[in-house]
């Protein structure tokens, strides 16, 4: 990839329009971890050819607003994870399980009733429709395995270290295709790995590695408090951070606005690329480029100047589509005002 100095970027999600997908069903509970078909308004039938245009605004909007990295804008999914971890051997598709969303709610999630495997490349066409239409550097996301193991109710394992290591399996074999199909970024979300540090701690990181053997590209890991739009408050610093300092992922994407994080928590991450996230996601008004660059800033200051990637905090598909536009051109705008003083 040739990226300027503060190359910018999404974590994953852009705002999906009002035409494909009912937003207000979409906003009104928790990110689905079975399938939710229901959110769709186009009709089957037509559906794929939706995903395919609406992929094609996402990529647009981002290329007008100046990001340096693309991704698809996870037009197709109803969210970051059920995609994949629905498409998967080892699961009853028809009678769920419960577990416990990182918020303490019971939800519904897949129930694994069988050996976990992949039955197919879920999104290898997803990075060559990509590919078709731009000329930036693409990333794509896929599901961790830790967070995908807290996603789900175990009836044939019986044992969550087992269970985490067969969806790494899985992953594994899903980023190797990714990045065959030309993928510049590979990205993991693993935001359970901050809910649940102790786990964590036991078993995520053997998964994470798991996940990431014989794999050559780069690769991404995000971790987060959760969406702004559904979790308000937040801690004043991870719980579960310096533990990836030793890791393989080449890429660590962190929230630093709605928590007014310490930056200087970077400094536990020798080496690695952050992943900075520079936007508030927890209001609808559209901030300023200074207001950006001023987190950027905080950044450096902890971090070297070419190991930073701006981006949003989190992924930007609960905000309206003006408002994601707007804060992701600020966002640009941002990262430009403070390349040109680093200059």
């Amino acid at each position: 990839m040739s990226l300027p100095l503060l190359p910018t970027s999404l974590v994953g999600s852009y705002a999906q329009p009002e035409w494909l997908i009912d937003r207000a069903k979409l906003a009104g509970r928790f990110p689905p971890r079975t399938r939710q078909k229901e959110l769709w308004r186009i009709p089957e039938e037509f559906l794929e050819e939706a995903w395919d245009d609406a992929t094609i605004y996402a990529i647009h909007e981002q290329e007008r607003a100046g990001l340096d990295i693309v991704t698809d804008g996870e037009m197709r999914r109803e969210s970051y994870s059920n995609r994949f971890a629905t498409a998967l051997n080892g699961v009853d598709m028809d009678n769920h399980g419960t577990a416990l969303d990182r918020s303490g709610e019971p939800v519904p999630v897949p129930r694994v009733t069988g050996e976990i495997s992949r039955r197919h490349a879920v999104q290898v066409r997803d990075v060559q429709f990509m590919k078709q239409h731009t000329d930036k550097a693409t990333k794509i996301t896929v599901p961790g395995p830790f967070t995908m193991s807290q996603q789900a109710q175990d009836d044939y394992y019986g044992d969550p270290e087992a269970l985490a290591l067969a969806y790494a399996g899985a992953v594994n074999e899903e980023i190797k295709d990714l990045f065959a199909a030309g993928a510049d970024v590979v990205q993991l979300d693993e935001p359970y790995m901050q809910a649940r540090p102790d786990k964590a701690r036991a078993y995520g990181l053997k998964a994470l590695e798991r996940a990431l053997e014989g794999v050559t590209g780069t690769t991404a890991l995000h971790i987060c408090f959760g969406y702004a739009h559904l979790i308000h408050e937040r801690p004043e610093g991870y719980s579960f951070l310096p533990e990836l300092a030793a890791s393989n992922v080449k890429q660590i994407s962190i929230e630093t606005a709605q928590s007014k994080l310490d930056t200087k928590v970077l400094e536990t991450l020798p080496g690695k690329t952050i992943i900075l996230g520079v936007l508030d996601l927890s209001t609808h008004e559209v901030e300023t480029p200074e207001t950006v660059a001023a987190r950027i800033r905080r950044g450096l200051e902890h971090a070297p100047k070419d190991k930073i990637i701006v981006a949003p905090d989190c992924g930007l598909k609960y905000l309206p589509r003006e408002v994601a536009f707007g804060t992701m051109k600020a966002m640009a705008d941002g990262a430009r005002i403070v390349r040109e003083e680093l200059a």
